[in-house]
């Protein structure tokens, strides 16, 4: 009458080796490699950019919101209220670009094959109802057939 429980470990063991847990986990290192791709390219490449048409890094663009604002080399705020809207602006677009790398090098092409798929999956089953189809037609037919022959080989009275 007494069931016996799994133990804790036991079912820990079952969560881990679920394929989803492991997809997920490949996921989740693939995309922080990814991510240190992408600001490696947002700091080296788009924010000196963007500095050669303005004055500075895009990391230093600020706003005061209560003067005088003063901010020391490392970031710290010696005095005054900075709004550094050039970090947000830099990590937006940090994730523009890794929306755009991953809707048009993953979801793009993915989408675009698993439409090929089901377009050859609707037409093989088209083919299949043709075929379907045709044999009934031939059935009927012969159907036809031997009713005609029946009836005309039997005796009229």
């Amino acid at each position: 009458m007494s069931e016996k429980k799994p133990s804790v470990w036991q079912g820990f063991k079952a969560f881990l080796m679920r394929g989803n847990v492991i997809d997920l986990a490949v996921a989740v290192v693939i995309g922080a490699a990814f991510t240190n791709i992408v600001n490696s390219v947002v700091k080296g490449v788009i924010n000196p950019l963007v500095g050669a048409f303005g004055t500075k890094s895009l990391e230093h663009y600020s706003s005061c919101l209560k003067a005088p604002c003063e901010v020391a080399e490392d970031g710290t705020v010696t005095s005054g209220i900075p709004i550094m809207w050039g970090s947000v602006l830099g990590a937006t677009l940090s994730f523009v670009i890794t929306a755009a790398v991953v809707y048009f090098l993953m979801v793009l092409p993915m989408s675009k094959y698993l439409a090929r798929m089901e377009a050859r999956r609707k037409a093989k089953e088209g083919t299949q109802e043709i075929i379907e189809v045709t044999e009934l037609e031939v059935l009927k037919e012969i159907r036809d057939a031997l009713l005609a022959q029946r009836g005309s080989g039997t005796d009229p009275r």
